[in-house]
């Protein structure tokens, strides 16, 4: 089975680690999103890849070439960028005539049974229930568990089923020629063409498609949810060791990911931290945060951070001697 994996988006939200490298690049757990995106659809059994890229996409070729040299990709270029529908078709040439297709969005990261969905006879859109629908893709779903409609942030939601940006297409070329007929007509929602009009299009024309709940889903479009993600994939069982290298007049708590190369010293790391390659760090305390690679750091103390890569942060050394009853406040 081939994969689509649109990664062509400015990150915004992310702004401003996205002024110098895409979010799909933008490390959790030690790894970048789409490292994570590929090795997880790797497991599944996919070999084969299409990646839409369009802003800072020759960094994202850069990565996957280097990373992943053995692995069959495409790279198709979206030009102008016009939402998630408008990266499909410019894609659909590379999965019309395929029996089934997979498609995962670039900066999520899903837990679900990928072989479930995989194995699966009739195409099936990944959900999840959510507090606020308004602000996603919702599915509606009839008493036979097929799906009625889709739609993209609804004003007056009629299900709290959001997507999650996981689809196994088992109609390719219906998907395409409906990713046709939107741009055609220049359907838009929010003033983009949209995934979710090309399959209501399908449903409209017939196409059955069945809904799968997935277990854990981290939309990385956000520091917060970054900053969630990171937490909770380096609270599974391979991170929560306690061979952490030495390191001089340095505590680790852990769960903690350490880049090949960091120089760390006279620091308290962790919980919930991950640090890239060849960081330096010392007199630092940091916690629940992500540190870029190639970033130095000193006399800092950081919590629920994001910091990127090639930075330098350097706070306030104090020497103190404090006589009774006196206050000193460094907080202003």
């Amino acid at each position: 089975m081939k994969a689509i994996i649109p990664v062509a988006g400015m990150g915004a939200r992310l702004r401003p680690h996205t002024h110098t490298q895409p979010k799909s690049l933008v490390p959790i757990a030690g790894k970048a999103i789409l490292g994570h995106i590929i090795e997880r659809l790797q497991a599944a059994g996919i070999t084969q890849f299409v990646l839409v890229v369009g802003y800072l996409g020759e960094k994202i070729m850069h990565y996957v070439q280097k990373k992943y040299p053995d692995l069959q990709m495409e790279f198709v270029v979206q030009q102008p960028r016009e939402g998630l529908g408008h990266a499909l078709w410019t894609a659909r040439e590379t999965f019309r005539n395929e029996k089934e297709v997979l498609i995962q969005l670039g900066d999520t990261i899903v837990d679900v049974n990928m072989e479930a969905i995989l194995a699966s006879d009739q195409t099936v859109l990944a959900v999840k229930k959510v507090k606020v629908p308004t602000m996603f893709g919702i599915t509606e779903v009839g008493q036979d568990a097929y799906i009625t409609k889709v739609v993209e942030k609804p004003k007056i939601p009629k299900s709290n089923l959001a997507l999650v940006g996981l689809y196994k297409i088992n109609n390719p070329r219906g998907l395409a020629e409906a990713l046709e007929y939107i741009i055609a007509q220049d359907i838009r929602t929010q003033n983009e063409y949209h995934l979710t009009d090309a399959l209501m299009h399908m449903i409209q024309n017939g196409e059955p498609m069945l809904t799968f709940d997935v277990d854990n889903w981290f939309d990385c479009g956000r520091k917060e949810t970054l900053l969630h993600a990171n937490a909770t994939l380096l609270n599974r069982p391979e991170f929560k060791h306690t061979d952490y290298p030495e390191f001089p007049n340095t505590i680790i708590i852990p769960p903690v990911s350490i880049g090949k190369d960091a120089q760390i010293s006279n620091s308290i790391i962790g919980p919930n931290v991950a640090i890239g390659e060849r960081a330096i760090l010392n007199y630092t305390i940091v916690r629940d945060s992500i540190i870029g690679g190639y970033s130095e750091l000193a006399y800092a103390v950081l919590q629920e951070s994001l910091v990127g890569s090639d930075s330098a942060l350097k706070g306030q050394s104090q020497r103190l001697n404090i006589g009774d009853s006196t206050e000193i406040d460094f907080s202003s």
